[in-house]
């Protein structure tokens, strides 16, 4: 009975939060990320990530069906040709016309499913086209994320990204914290928080073009629909357009270290026109910055002048 009310509680809070959600009364962000006890992927918030979706449904349902049938034949072969019903065994060895349909069917299947897999995956290395490029450099253990354009602009911004300063007293040996004080609102962010998340607007295709400096790392957030390799040495690209603002998180899926596992990405999705207030602070801060630092040079060459 314990159990049956366990099942029952979740099931009632899966359809409150889903109706809620259709209310609009919960932050779509809040279902993009993996959510405890979530069975199935989530769609993600790009067109990439949704199609991506879709092709596993298609193929978990294909899967399904085949589970069904075969099972479904086996049983009913089991009880209806039962020994107990005096049934006798045959005794042909095999069927010319059987092989030819469980050989040929699968090949059906499979070409179906293999058509809009490769349109998905030619769609995915198109990066034409796009109005911004990010660059992204993996380091032990951080990120850098540098705005090399916006529609054809140079913003001239770039940051490093590190594990948020919580997580990283709470991680260190001997600390006595508790891992769950570690949140964000309602949301526990344990190793999944950061210092400077990677700012994008909304409803723009950018494009990342990815590296590391040092070993191999890997740039993964799920909601994107994709994962791309860091390799010192190489430049490897890909792209995506948020449809929903929200923050969205991520991992290192790359084995890169003693310290792989503290090194979470967070990306913040904004209204075009917040981002654009957003990345114009960014310039100004920049050149605040450089302004204090020419003045601090010619400060001490003026008094040896004197």
């Amino acid at each position: 009975m314990a159990m049956i009310s366990v099942w029952i509680a979740r099931l009632r809070r899966a359809y409150v939060t889903t109706s809620l959600a259709v209310l609009g009364l919960v932050p779509v962000a809040a279902l993009a990320n993996p959510e405890p006890w979530q069975l199935n992927l989530t769609k993600g918030v790009t067109p990439t990530s949704e199609r991506v979706h879709a092709m596993h449904m298609i193929s978990l349902w294909v899967c399904v069906g085949i589970g069904v049938l075969v099972f479904g034949a086996m049983i009913y072969a089991m009880f209806r040709f039962r020994k107990s019903k005096g049934a006798v065994p045959a005794t042909w060895s095999h069927s010319t016309k059987l092989e030819v349909i469980w050989t040929v069917t699968p090949i059906i299947i499979l070409i179906v499913m293999a058509w809009p897999a490769t349109r998905l995956l030619v769609d995915m290395a198109h990066t034409d086209d796009s109005d911004m490029t990010v660059k992204v450099t993996g380091y032990q253990w951080k990120w850098r994320y540098e705005y090399v354009d916006y529609y054809e602009q140079n913003p001239g911004v770039g940051f490093m990204s590190t594990l948020h300063r919580d997580s990283n007293r709470v991680r260190q040996l001997g600390s006595g914290l508790d891992p769950a004080s570690v949140k964000v609102g309602d949301q526990s962010t344990y190793l999944l928080d950061v210092d400077n998340p990677l700012v994008l607007p909304v409803g723009v295709k950018v494009r990342f073009v990815i590296t590391a400096d040092d070993v191999i790392h890997s740039w993964w957030v799920p909601v994107l629909g994709w994962k791309q390799d860091a390799i010192p040495g190489m430049v490897t690209s890909a792209w995506a357009m948020i449809n929903e603002p929200g923050t969205y998180r991520g991992q290192c899926a790359e084995l890169c270290g003693k310290d792989h596992g503290f090194m979470p990405i967070v990306v913040k999705a904004l209204p075009k026109d917040e981002f654009e207030r957003w990345l114009a602070e960014q310039q100004a801060a920049k050149a605040a910055a450089a302004s204090a630092g020419t003045a601090q040079t010619a400060a001490p060459a003026s008094q040896t002048q004197g």
